[in-house]
């Protein structure tokens, strides 16, 4: 079988089964029963995610409780031909590239979930391996349901004498198939990611995307996040295309993975964006195939799709060998400890360089980073996005704090916390580091608040005239693209 570019694109299908499908987001309660009442199904409850039809839909309008709504889109991936080629090679070349046969992987540990098409459980990688669990039904028969065993085969094929060897041979390997239609699903990935998070902390791989922004993809992946679990994306394969912006690799918080190729470059397909955080290899990558696509059991692939689950072994190995990392922690690890191919520093093809197992794993541990995502109003306020938000810094009784975080361009470019703004007396906060601060009106239903103060340099100071106490916002954001900052809240009478 010729090897195949996997390019992940999202597509609106007018007629996709189920036919006429919304995904919805919904004000929790009263939406979620009227909802149920209208016949949907639902697929993320911490996020009143629900799969309504276009009737229900109106009724839900009609009553006013609709946040978010949207056409369900069908995720699918398109193969380039290529010349033919053996379908084994004798060596998996990226092993050395990365560094993995320097080291030993440990065993089973910190879990890694597939959020792709199926896995072929009957493939000899997977039919007698150990700590493999499938989520839910998995289908593989489909000519485009190959990509998950291919996918899962990178990660974790095991040292069993059979084929290929993946990353971290006996990672303990979860597999959610989202492809119910025999092709990638967004109702179906978004429950997936979910899925995956309530599970408990973990590493997620999302080798799929897509240039449509998708509020309730992005939403999944910050419950992911907040919920402690590490999410894993492909940057993309359209780098001769312009390299259009691609989600879910472009949000926020999502370790992105480009390609590189045998000679440690970046690779000519991938993707370049200032949200790539560093490559893996991701060419002439031999990968498990279902035996229904293919009787030999074996196919040699490139893709930005297989240098993601390279990330996401090596992470969840690095997690394993040191579980107190938080994943706040892991993230900024697997980007540090990069080796630097490109333009000194940072760089939009490569990010921070190229995947290094040992440099991870020996890399010192960086500060957490609290209250993430912090990004919007929605995230850090009780009931919005999360039921339970982010605690204030300061509140009545307790009128000083301080703490030290980070922000990033791309990955972490908003912090935003509470305050206690006491009534007849001045807040005052101080930030030291390379950060552009505001304190802003609290707006729990607005992304855009009126500012109350703006800082010079590194305070910013307000007297709430009020005869009564309020909360306000603190908002930071970086100068330079990385940036570590200490913040300190006092409270006085002038």
């Amino acid at each position: 079988m010729a090897p195949r570019l996997i390019i992940v694109t999202a597509v609106l299908l007018a007629s996709a089964a189920p036919a006429r499908a919304e995904l919805v987001q919904v004000q929790g309660g009263r939406g979620d029963a009227l909802a149920r009442r209208a016949g949907g199904a639902e697929l993320v409850p911490e996020l009143s995610i629900w799969r309504l039809d276009a009737a229900g839909l109106a009724r839900l309008r009609r009553a006013g409780v609709v946040r978010v709504a949207e056409p369900e889109r069908l995720l699918t991936k398109t193969a380039l031909a290529a010349p033919a080629t053996d379908p084994l090679v004798p060596t998996e070349w990226w092993r050395s590239a990365v560094g993995a046969d320097r080291v030993d992987a440990p065993g089973p540990g910190k879990p890694i979930t597939i959020v792709d098409s199926g896995l072929d459980i009957t493939h000899p990688e997977f039919a007698t391996r150990p700590n493999t669990i499938l989520m839910n039904k998995q289908t593989t028969t489909d000519e485009d349901e190959d990509h998950g065993t291919e996918v899962a085969s990178v990660i974790g094929a095991p040292n069993n004498g059979f084929g290929i060897v993946g990353v971290y041979p006996d990672a303990v390997l979860r597999a959610w198939d989202a492809s119910p239609f025999g092709i990638l699903n967004e109702g179906a990935a978004i429950q997936g990611i979910a899925e995956a998070a309530r599970e408990g902390p973990g590493v997620i791989n999302l080798s799929f995307g897509g240039e449509d922004a998708d509020p309730l993809l992005d939403d999944a992946v910050m419950f992911a996040f907040r919920s402690g679990s590490l999410v894993v994306a492909a940057a993309g394969n359209e780098g001769l295309e312009g390299s259009p912006k691609g989600y879910p690799a472009a949000y926020p918080h999502v370790l992105t993975v480009g390609a590189s190729n045998e000679a440690g470059r970046v690779a000519s397909f991938s993707t370049l964006a200032p949200t790539v955080d560093l490559v893996a290899p991701g060419v002439a990558i031999p990968v498990a195939e279902p035996l229904a696509q293919d009787p030999s059991g074996y196919v040699q692939v490139p893709g930005t799709s297989f240098s993601a689950p390279l990330v996401a072994g090596a992470t969840a190995w690095v997690w394993t060998e040191r579980p107190d990392l938080d994943n706040t922690q892991l993230f900024e690890i697997m980007r540090r400890s990069a080796v630097d191919i490109g333009a000194r520093g940072f760089d939009s093809a490569s990010g921070y360089g190229l995947l290094d197992i040992p440099g991870a794993l020996a890399n010192s541990t960086p500060a957490s980073d609290p209250q993430e995502p912090n990004e919007v109003p929605a995230e850090i306020e009780p009931h919005g996005l999360f039921p339970v938000g982010n605690a204030p810094l300061t509140r009545p009784g307790h009128l000083t704090a301080s703490l030290a975080a980070h922000l990033d361009r791309s990955e972490d470019p908003v912090d935003l916390y509470r305050l206690w703004s006491p009534a007849r007396e001045v807040l005052r906060v101080h930030a030291a580091g390379a950060v552009k601060m505001r304190l802003l009106r609290r707006a729990p239903r607005k992304t855009k608040a009126a500012a109350l103060a703006v800082a010079k340099h590194g305070t910013v100071a307000y007297r709430n005239a009020a005869p009564h106490g309020a909360f306000v916002y603190v908002e930071l954001r970086p100068v330079s693209r990385a940036v570590e900052y200490t913040l300190r809240i006092t409270v006085a009478r002038r």
